[in-house]
């Protein structure tokens, strides 16, 4: 069974420590919650995968941990088995073991538009907002973090975090914990925060910038991706129902009125660092996710369009620093 003390000891000799005062009680309630349904089941997987030495590990060109000659034919079989009854896999991809985990979204690609704009995380804190099965994490980590937590609400993107962290030995450098950013008090201790592809899931972003900024140190940093539109200052898309097929989508501001979202929110030196148009390359149906991907959700005549005749996914990428109190 997946539990936290670790990550409690770990937290209780370093900044984070005032954090216990309510973070115990939280996943207790969180574990209560989760005593029916998949959870079990999935934990029931994660005690299955073999112990392996680990081999080589990479998590600084991608996250790669041994080789094909790591496990036994026999052994590789078994675990890709076992990893496959996690899936639908969205984050990554992950080369375990010579097991190829091909995830819908090449993560990668994101992070090499990303890291290179970003203040070196070598000793730094890092809280990662809405990380999925925590492949940033593992980069993150590989780019030096002494720390990188994410927090995700999701059971399934927890044991996807944990079969990953199963073959690196347990790693303490990096944690996956089941909340959202709304049940986190204003902890006001991580160097660089990031939020990439949650902001145009929240009712209000303006309050979820604002959640973002009190997690972070005074002058830290904030690494902020999300779907933006052409447009002005004041140019906001707000679906009528549904965007690209999902009905949590709710405001995709133009790049510049997401900036200014941002500065009237507290922070510095904001810039926009990256725009790109998100291709059926990076976002694809797989052998391990094998439900409706993008090419789904794009007008199959004008693909520049979504379904509902909306522009098509574009990201933006933007830094900026949480100004001194």
């Amino acid at each position: 069974m997946i539990d936290f003390a670790n990550f409690y000891q770990l937290i209780a000799k370093n900044r984070l420590s005032h954090w216990l005062h309510t973070l115990p009680a939280q996943l207790h309630t969180w574990r209560h919650d989760n005593q029916h349904g998949d959870l079990p089941r999935w934990e029931r997987v994660l005690t299955k995968l073999p112990y392996s030495a680990h081999g080589t590990i990479d998590l600084h060109h991608g996250v790669i941990i041994g080789d094909a000659q790591s496990l036994g034919e026999s052994e590789r079989k078994k675990c890709e088995s076992l990893l496959r009854q996690l899936m639908p896999w969205r984050k990554g991809p992950f080369h375990l073991h010579g097991i190829h985990i091909d995830t819908e979204w090449r993560s990668d690609w994101k992070w090499d538009r990303v890291h290179p704009h970003i203040s070196p995380l070598e000793g730094r804190y890092v809280l990662d907002v809405g990380c999925g099965s925590g492949y940033h994490l593992w980069r993150m980590v590989g780019a030096g973090a002494k720390l990188a937590v994410g927090i995700d609400p999701s059971p399934l993107f927890l044991c996807q975090f944990e079969a990953i962290r199963h073959f690196l030995g347990g790693s303490q450098r990096a944690h996956l914990l089941p909340l959202g950013i709304q049940e986190l008090p204003a902890l006001r201790a991580f160097d660089t925060v990031f939020s990439m592809g949650v902001l145009y899931h929240r009712k209000s972003p303006i309050e979820h910038i604002e959640q973002l900024r009190d997690q972070l140190r005074d002058d830290g940093e904030l690494v902020l991706e999300t779907l933006v539109i052409d447009g002005g200052e004041n140019d906001v898309l707000m679906p009528a129902d549904r965007y690209g097929k999902m009905r949590n989508v709710w405001f995709i501001p133009s790049s510049v009125a997401l900036k200014r979202w941002v500065e009237r929110c507290g922070f510095t030196d904001v810039r926009i660092v990256d725009e790109n148009m998100t291709s059926t390359d990076e976002q694809r149906r797989t052998d391990w996710m094998i439900n409706e991907s993008l090419s789904d959700y794009l007008d199959p005549v004008n693909p520049q369009l979504t379904v509902e005749g909306y522009p098509a996914p574009k990201r933006a990428v933007l830094l900026a620093r949480k100004a001194r109190d």
